[in-house]
């Protein structure tokens, strides 16, 4: 049976580290996930209003086929400058894509960003936004070991009508294969069922990670959304996603592996790639292993332990998080359980 690594987390996948910074005055944060050496990647986005950075270099006919870095930001259009910190950062240790005619390196950190400018925080910075610093923040905090719930690129974050955050999870198989998941939930749709406090992605939990309650016990109709932002503002959702795997992928399976980890969203958030959503998931190869073969049986899996493993990520974001200092907003801690039926 497959069993979660040692910290549940994403960098259970041996070669990466999460660092993550706040502002918890402007209520928002950025998480960035680190490679030790350039990582094959790729890039799916599902969500009608998606913001990023450097997710064409990711195509698997570009010149680059690895990355340092990927950033996940609050902020919306302002988040973005969090990777110029993390590149900047990462470029001053002599990493990054080198050139043969100058000593100069050119650091590779894609990015997406989240919507957290509504959520109250003061958001009064003029010209000077936090994020580059918190880019360079995050990056020098990176560590095995990082916070779920409030933190990072969740900081500010809404998971429908409840507080989202930064979730994680991972998984190993019995042949060694290792697969890790992050997720910077502020969705438009609910992580919850109707009517109580079941996560959808309960039939793919782990040892009580987020509660234990199992899948939703009870029918939902078709238009029962429960605690999703039921009356959305364009930009203000997304759930931005990082899947990490060791073994050794290329461009393409990369790519492949994204598309089918995009199905761990559709387990965890309903509704889910609406227009008003910015769903973006990334992909990390670390290489650590060879890919066993048959290598499109065996990519076939990752895929599909991806998707579960994203979707117990989205969950853990959801069940760890807290109310900001001082906010009347809902976390899951404060919904109240079903009665028990007769």
């Amino acid at each position: 049976m497959a069993r979660p690594g040692p910290l549940n987390l994403i960098t259970d996948v041996p070669g990466l580290s999460v660092g993550q910074a706040e502002d918890a005055g402007a209520r928002t944060g950025v998480t960035v996930v680190l490679a030790d050496q350039p990582a094959v990647a790729a890039v799916d986005v599902r969500g009608g209003a998606p913001g990023t950075r450097e997710t064409d270099l990711l195509a698997a006919d570009t010149l680059v086929q690895a990355v340092d870095a990927v950033v996940l930001s609050g902020g919306s259009v302002y988040g973005l400058a969090a990777a110029d910190g993390v590149a900047a950062w990462l470029g001053a240790q002599g990493r990054g894509f080198a050139f043969r005619s100058t000593d100069v390196t050119a650091p590779i950190v894609p990015g997406a960003i989240l919507f957290d400018l509504a959520n109250g925080g003061d958001k009064a910075w003029g010209e000077d936004p936090p994020y580059r610093r918190l880019g360079v923040e995050a990056a020098r905090a990176a560590r095995r070991a990082f916070a779920l719930g409030t933190a990072g690129a969740g900081y500010g974050a809404m998971a429908g009508a409840l507080k989202g955050g930064v979730g994680s999870a991972s998984i190993v198989t019995d042949d060694g294969l290792t697969v890790g998941a992050l997720a910077a939930v502020n969705s438009f749709g609910s992580a919850v069922a109707p009517g109580g406090r079941a996560f959808w992605a309960g039939a793919f939990e782990q040892d009580e990670e987020f509660g234990g309650l199992g899948p939703p016990g009870r029918r939902v109709a078709s238009e029962d959304w429960g605690l999703a932002k039921i009356d959305p503002r364009a930009r203000e959702n997304t759930t931005l996603a990082v899947v990490a795997v060791d073994a050794a992928l290329t461009p393409a399976q990369a790519r492949r592996l994204a598309v089918m980890a995009q199905g761990g969203l559709a387990r965890a958030i309903r509704p889910v790639h609406t227009p008003f959503d910015g769903d973006v998931v990334f992909v990390l190869s670390t290489a650590a292993r060879p890919l066993p073969e048959p290598a499109a049986l065996t990519l076939t899996r990752l895929g599909a332990l991806a998707a579960d493993t994203l979707a117990r990520a989205v969950a853990r974001g959801v069940h760890a998080a807290t109310a900001w200092p001082g906010a009347e907003i809902a976390a899951w801690r404060d919904l109240a359980p079903l009665p028990l039926s007769d």
